[in-house]
């Protein structure tokens, strides 16, 4: 154990605050407040969360940018920027953030959009309840009204 570090409170089992941290971190990436959240199970003591989330933060074992770009490699194929976007604030992440990933999800949003219609639907609407069901789908997918018209009108000129 290293004499610098803070004697830490051991868990239920058996394990300190930081090292339940450091075991959720191994497995996936969270942002500051998923990971405050999670943490607030092994502690009795919540005042002790937020300097090891930010130390964290400084040796670079927490980081937003890789919050980021692991949801958007997850979730570009199947959803819109908008969606995305939400989720990012779910998980508290800064505005900035956000903007660059909505930024980077521009140059492939219709691309996207066009693969989750075509798997969805095999064929371009027929009557405007069709198309209006679709549209729905592809609204709910976090696609753009200006993105869903693309990929439903070059439909229809197929």
């Amino acid at each position: 154990m290293d004499p610098n570090q803070p004697p830490t409170k051991k868990n239920k089992q058996g394990l300190s605050l930081r090292a339940q941290a450091l075991s959720l971190l191994a497995r996936r990436e969270y942002s500051k407040q998923e990971l405050a959240r999670r943490l607030l199970q092994y502690t009795e003591d919540p005042d002790e969360i937020p300097p090891l989330i930010e130390e964290f933060e400084q040796r670079g074992w927490l980081s937003e940018q890789r919050v980021v770009e692991q949801v958007m490699a997850t979730r570009r194929k199947r959803f819109g920027s908008q969606k995305i976007a939400h989720e990012l604030r779910q998980k508290g992440l800064s505005e900035d953030a956000i903007a660059a990933a909505r930024e980077t999800l521009k140059d492939s949003e219709l691309e996207s959009a066009r693969d989750v219609w075509r798997r969805k639907f095999p064929e371009p609407p027929a009557n405007a309840n069709e198309r209006a069901r679709q549209m729905r789908f592809l609204q709910g997918r976090g696609f753009s009204l200006d993105i869903i018209r693309k990929v439903i009108s070059g439909a229809e000129d197929d």
